[in-house]
């Protein structure tokens, strides 16, 4: 990859040799771990690429795969960056598509022996273009369940990143949430227009607060800056911020990445298509996200209808709404 690419190249590569196999022929027959490029428009410090990454640096580490990554790639050099690592023979590369979703699919076409799975808000796309979605909404709507019946001044705040279908599911289901056990709280809804600003998204954090918000669920990283600056409570998306705020969030709606990354080096490894969505993985009932939570910040009473309705969900007896449109 050249440097004119990308703002940051960093690798992490187990050992062992190059896949000596073509297209998607099971990884039973290699010598080697296989092969995956992950390709990050933002910083791996981003909440959303952190998670893929972590899940990409742990199967690296287990010898499950050898990986390579470039951050930072803008729209304008994604597809260049994926034509290269297909070149370098990576099997697998995962990424996003967002930003590049036409683009995305002609590079696929173009290599068909090499598998491409990303974040997409589209389809998948003939054998070898696999898509998944971020959908921790379940995670989301339990965190509402538990700032609505937090809030004093009935007004909760969330700041999210570019009104695109999940982001708009995500900051809908939480405001679902809130709604559902105090229907007459207000949400305020601020979009920043990037992906990674963690200063513009504090920024948009203190404007609903001087609007009157005392929670703030933050999809995108920054927000709980704005809510600590002014001793108010927030929710986390993606990863465990309560680390890293311990007196400020409270509680998380989390994303794991390796139940959709195991199916996807699965079928590579099968030889099965891998032109599929595996959206599905990432979902509470499978797995793939839930919420953390610091017990006793929320009253008994909300934390014990919250837990009883993530059995449900967990149970497939209950199902959050899927609600795409852009959150007004």
């Amino acid at each position: 990859m050249t440097k004119d690419i990308l703002i940051t190249r960093r690798a992490v590569i187990a050992s062992g040799i190059a896949l000596g196999v073509s297209g998607f022929a099971p990884l039973a027959r290699a010598a080697a771990p296989l092969k995956v490029a992950g390709i990050h428009a933002s910083p791996v410090e981003n909440a959303w690429n952190s998670c893929l990454h972590k899940a990409l640096q742990d199967a690296a580490k287990e010898g499950v795969i050898e990986y390579v990554f470039s951050e930072g790639v803008s729209g304008t050099d994604y597809p260049r960056a994926m034509r290269e690592y297909a070149e370098q023979g990576n099997k697998l590369i995962i990424g996003e598509a967002y930003a590049v979703e036409k683009e995305a699919r002609q590079v696929a076409a173009d290599y068909p022996d090499t598998a491409f799975v990303l974040g997409s808000s589209g389809e998948q796309a003939g054998d070898n273009f696999g898509v998944f979605g971020t959908w921790n909404h379940d995670g989301a709507y339990l965190a509402g369940m538990l700032a609505g019946k937090m809030t004093k001044s009935n007004v909760v705040g969330s700041v999210g990143a570019i009104p695109i279908p999940e982001v708009n599911m995500l900051i809908n289901a939480f405001a679902a949430g809130v709604k559902a056990v105090n229907p007459d709280a207000k949400h305020l809804v601020s979009f920043i227009g990037t992906f990674f600003d963690p200063p513009k998204a504090r920024e948009a954090g203190l404007a609903q607060i001087d609007a009157g918000a005392d929670i703030l669920f933050g999809e995108r990283i920054g927000t709980a800056d704005a809510a600590k600056e002014r001793n108010i409570k927030s929710v986390g998306s993606l990863i465990d911020y309560t680390p890293r705020y311990p007196d400020t969030v409270f509680a998380n709606a989390m994303w794991y990445f390796r139940p959709i990354l195991d199916a996807a080096i699965a079928d590579v490894a099968a030889g099965k298509p891998v032109g599929r969505n595996y959206t599905s993985y990432g979902l509470m009932k499978e797995g793939g996200s839930d919420i953390v939570f610091v017990k006793g910040v929320a009253p008994a009473e909300a934390e014990a209808a919250m837990e009883a309705k993530r059995a449900e969900i967990k149970a497939g007896t209950f199902e959050v709404p899927k609600m795409m449109d852009e959150p007004k």
